[in-house]
């Protein structure tokens, strides 16, 4: 069997996932908006305005299997910097992320046909884009495989919903909550199509005991990590504790827990922030991030810098799908704090190669903020362990193994 994969945008595992069915012989056809291969003209012009190009660009491996579907997408990308605001509004605009996933969808919904000259196919798709294909695929006796990436939507409201009554002057970063039930049963069917499904964390994989009714086969293929750095120094001078975040400035990351933690420790930590709110509408958040160093966007290769410039990562999310920024930070030798409702579980042994935390408890981050001041050693310690853990599963891995589970389908 031969698979048509699908995603709008491209990222790292689709990247991981794209060329290991391609090594393994399994790639039929990659369906994406904009992709770009070194030494094409595309490739060439991505600069200036069309620098974003330059993150869309793959593996030469993926080229002859590769179909784009631009126009959508790159009249998103230009939409904001010509002031057409209201064409990206959530969900409804007519250029938002939900159209452009919706569109691609569809053109791979017509792209399927009854017969692919006697080859055996299936369809691997992502949430929110994979609906269209998925009922297509199904009428014409073609297996899908779905993709989610962050956990089932009924699991985050539930787990979510206290945070209103905990932090009500943070209820406006919580924008999960403002999918239209329409966005919601999209989702719903996308998961009663697929014939088996793939999560990236055993967290994600336990939300789904929230869905209503029967559902496919779970397999749970953890990330890959990035490139390890090569040499990591550890200071040991008497310096603030360097704490740094890495991500969506919303409660759903646990920031206004993070934030007060921070706060009992005065000048003994130094807290920077990377990341762009979530919403220009709260005055908690404005207040908590004028008293810390905030840096609202970064390269990705500078953010893997300044990883290594910092101690330790603290990543106190609530509900995280997976949590690449764990894997990052582990990969420059910067040991992570993190919760139990990220991919954290499955990384992470407490105390050998980074520290696990309850989600949603201050305290927690307190005492592991407190542990890492009292024995400034265990940096260094769990820090190296953290490379060594990454040097075992390169992205490469990720790739080899979703092949592999792809390999051997299920019967349906």
């Amino acid at each position: 069997m031969k698979f048509i994969l699908s995603h709008p945008t491209g990222n790292a595992n689709v990247r991981a996932v794209a060329e290991g069915l391609a090594k393994a012989g399994l790639l039929h056809r990659f369906h994406t908006t904009i992709a770009s291969f070194s030494g094409t003209l595309l490739d060439s012009v991505s600069i200036g305005p069309l620098a974003e190009i330059k993150r869309r660009q793959y593996n030469l491996i993926l080229k002859p299997f590769t179909r784009t579907n631009p126009w959508m997408e790159v009249a998103r990308l230009i939409a904001p910097k010509v002031g057409l605001h209201n064409f990206i509004k959530h969900e409804t605009g007519r250029l938002s992320v939900d159209a452009v996933y919706r569109n691609n969808d569809k053109k791979v919904a017509d792209s399927l046909i009854p017969d692919f000259k006697g080859e055996k196919l299936g369809v691997y798709a992502y949430e929110d884009g994979a609906k269209y294909t998925f009922e297509k695929a199904n009428r014409l006796g073609i297996p899908c495989y779905y993709d989610l990436p962050i956990g089932y939507w009924k699991a985050a409201r539930r787990l979510l919903k206290d945070e209103i009554s905990k932090w009500p002057d943070w209820e406006s970063t919580l924008i999960g909550f403002q999918d239209s039930d329409a966005k919601l049963l999209h989702k719903d069917d996308e998961l009663r199509l697929a014939s088996q499904i793939f999560v990236a964390s055993s967290f994600t994989a336990k939300t789904l005991q929230d869905f209503s009714g029967n559902l496919a086969p779970v397999t749970v293929i953890p990330y890959g990590y990035p490139p390890v750095e090569s040499s990591r120094t550890y200071t040991t001078s008497s310096h603030p504790l360097r704490v740094l975040f890495v991500g969506g400035l919303s409660q759903r990351k646990g920031i206004a827990n993070m934030f007060a933690a921070v706060e009992k420790f005065g000048k003994h930590v130094e807290l920077t922030v990377v990341g762009r709110k979530a919403s220009n509408d709260c005055e908690a958040l404005d207040i908590a991030l004028a008293k810390h160093k905030w840096i609202p966007s970064l390269p990705h290769h500078e953010i893997l810098k300044l990883m290594r410039q910092h101690d330790v990562l603290l990543f106190p999310s609530l509900f995280e799908g997976f949590g690449l920024v764990i894997t990052e930070a582990m990969s420059q030798g910067t040991p992570v704090i993190t919760t139990d409702r990220t991919a954290g579980p499955d990384l992470i042994e407490h105390g050998r190669n980074g520290w696990l935390i309850e989600a949603s408890n201050t305290e927690a981050i307190e005492a592991a903020i407190e542990n890492l001041l009292l024995n400034p050693h265990e940096i260094a310690k769990n820090g190296a362990e953290a490379m060594q853990s990454a040097k075992l599963r390169p992205w490469s891995v990720y790739g080899q193994e979703l092949a592999v589970a792809l390999g051997q389908p299920r019967s349906i």
